[in-house]
């Protein structure tokens, strides 16, 4: 892919994660994707962002910024909710979280076939 469909991509699989509809999302992750210090696999990222969504039931994240080459995307993400279910063994606070998150992407025939990111601990903002 160019840089520009590379990047028009990536603005589709945010979308799909922002309206949590997780069989969109599914289509953009390769079945056998690694996830650094993460459990590979797409059923394990599935399961993550369920966790997630059940816990913040209007989570989005916004791109703020976002380089391409080759087959690799650097993205910086701002991450945000209200914490209205269990998550992380952590029942609903009613808080709002707000969290950075920078993520590599490594994409292979429109799947994402490697995942590496840092993010600020959003149990941590949960605890008192």
């Amino acid at each position: 892919m160019e840089s520009w469909e590379m990047r028009e991509w990536h603005a589709e699989f945010l979308d799909a994660c922002n309206r949590h509809d997780l069989d969109a999302v599914r289509e953009f992750i390769d079945p056998a994707v690694r996830r650094a210090h993460l459990p590979a696999g797409a059923d394990a990222w599935i399961a993550d962002l369920e966790d997630l969504f059940r816990g913040f039931p209007d989570w989005r994240w916004k791109r703020i910024h976002i380089l391409v080459e080759d087959d690799r995307l650097a993205v910086h993400l701002r991450g945000s909710g209200t914490h209205h279910g269990a998550y992380l063994g952590i029942a609903a606070t009613r808080r709002h979280i707000n969290v950075a998150e920078f993520a590599i992407y490594r994409v292979a025939k429109g799947r994402i076939v490697e995942y590496s990111s840092l993010a600020e601990d959003v149990g941590a903002q949960l605890r008192p």
